[in-house]
């Protein structure tokens, strides 16, 4: 967790003892400084200026009295988060310093960070136990030498790491916002995806804190939680893998489906979202597959579309990197939309489309905001004190006279007052909206240089 800064005091000068910012006493030996053609020298200037001299023993008096009066700061103290966490708390990933920062969307605070080694980071968020699991690989020399890979366990409330579990060093790593890493619904097992290329579940049991061994998936991809001891995993055919393990983590069974979708045709986004014990897949033209999992083998329910005729004429697509969201109380699932051309699936939204999935008709159609510019992690905004109707220009700016930095994140807070949160790759900032009504309440600063991915985890099921 980040610790306290000393910004805004004044920094000791090591070679004078002096506070930096106050003036060294003229007239010290050798420290007169040379004649300058056309002005005085220091210490006629102090000897002329009699004023002068008050006012720079003044000066010194203050801060030496100011810095006498600070107060002494405690190193090492590690502060804890409130409990239960907000449900308006939400991690977002950075791909550049491969890491989760914990943001409140209230306050617009930035919490705490999670190290997440080499590598984008995501958690897993337990129900049942205060803790939060992070898989991260390491190199002995940063960024060569020999390779460890670790699920790191996590104290949720100081966010100190208490806990690793080596496990084997083949872990994909890649940008995707789901599917590298699966809870099970009992909160006992850990699945990590491996990709070698031959792919594979790394088991680890989060009760035991040890690594039970690894399962092949030959021909499948990625791991979906789908009940307390099985994980779902994409074909390459177009079909799902189910994967049960026992008591000890080790393989049950696997139950392989047909296919459900044309991995030629219309292939379905990995990027899916859970409601209850449906997944939901969306295809690169807008078709809503669910896939019961309640079962012991997959059901999938009747597709149906995101687009109508009209849209699909007018190029609306669905894309970005975690284009996705729904928000379980409510059955209400969020997508991120753009106007493209075929196999523009990953170009992000300018559109949230708000559909019932009960009926799968479409409520709301919502024009999104861009979220902000940062350099370097820093915002690059103004005027929010100015007077009317100027405090209003950074948001005028971004809107309409910037390019379009495309929406490709989207989470939903899950809570009887929902948030909607978006995010570029581009940005580290956030754009926060209404999750009833799609009204837009502001942006949000979190640190990071980019935004890969964001996690709602508490008051519902993650994103």
């Amino acid at each position: 967790m980040e610790g306290s800064g000393r910004a805004g005091l004044p920094l000791q000068d090591a070679a004078h003892g002096e506070v930096s910012g106050c003036p060294r006493r003229f007239g010290h030996p050798g420290n007169e400084g040379p004649e300058v053609p056309g002005l005085l020298s220091r210490a006629n200037r102090v000897r002329r200026r009699p004023d002068l001299r008050l006012a720079l023993a003044m000066t010194a008096l203050l801060c030496g009295t100011s810095h006498a009066d600070l107060p002494l700061e405690t190193i090492g103290s590690v502060e804890k988060l409130a409990s239960p966490p907000s449900p308006h708390w939400v991690f977002a990933s950075d791909a550049v310093n491969e890491r989760l920062t914990l943001i409140d969307l209230d306050t617009g605070r930035m919490l705490g960070i999670l190290d997440g080694g080499f590598g984008v980071t995501t958690g897993a968020y337990p129900k049942a136990r205060n803790e939060i699991y992070v898989a991260s690989t390491h190199y002995s020399r940063g960024s060569r030498g020999e390779r460890t890979d670790v699920v790191t366990i996590y104290d949720a409330t100081t966010l100190a790491p208490v806990d690793e579990v080596v496990i084997p060093a083949k872990r994909a790593i890649n940008p995707l916002s789901v599917g590298n890493m699966a809870l099970s619904d009992d909160d006992r097992f850990l699945a990590i995806f491996n990709m070698t290329p031959a792919t594979s579940l790394s088991i680890v049991d989060l009760e035991k804190r040890s690594f039970a061994g690894e399962i092949a998936i030959p021909g499948c991809s990625l791991a979906y939680p789908a009940g307390p001891r099985r994980f779902a995993s994409l074909c390459s055919n177009g079909a799902m893998l189910l994967t049960t393990v026992d008591e000890n983590g080790r393989e049950l069974s696997k139950i392989r489906s047909q296919p459900f979708f044309d991995p030629l045709k219309d292939p379905v986004t990995e990027k899916a979202v859970r409601y209850g014990d449906v997944w939901i897949f969306v295809s690169f033209e807008g078709w809503v597959h669910p896939v019961d999992l309640s079962g012991d083998a997959p059901v999938f329910r009747e597709r149906w579309s995101l687009m109508t005729d009209a849209d699909r004429r007018n190029r609306w697509r669905v894309g970005g990197y975690q284009h996705l969201a729904v928000h379980q109380a409510t059955g209400r699932l969020y997508a991120l939309v753009h106007q493209g051309p075929p196999d523009s699936h990953k170009q992000g939204g300018s559109e949230m489309w708000i559909y019932d999935l009960a009926d799968g008709r479409r409520e709301q159609r919502i024009g999104l905001h861009n979220p902000g510019f940062t350099y370097l992690g820093v915002p690059l905004e103004f005027g929010k004190d100015w007077i009317w109707p100027f405090n209003g220009l950074y948001g005028f700016i971004l809107d309409y006279l910037v390019p379009d930095l495309g929406i490709g994140q989207i989470a939903v807070t899950q809570d009887d007052e929902p948030l909607v949160v978006t995010g570029s790759n581009f940005t580290g900032m956030l754009a926060i909206y209404d999750g009833l009504t799609g009204e837009f309440r502001g942006r949000v600063v979190t640190g990071n240089m980019t935004t890969l991915l964001i996690q709602a985890p508490w008051g519902g099921v993650s994103q």
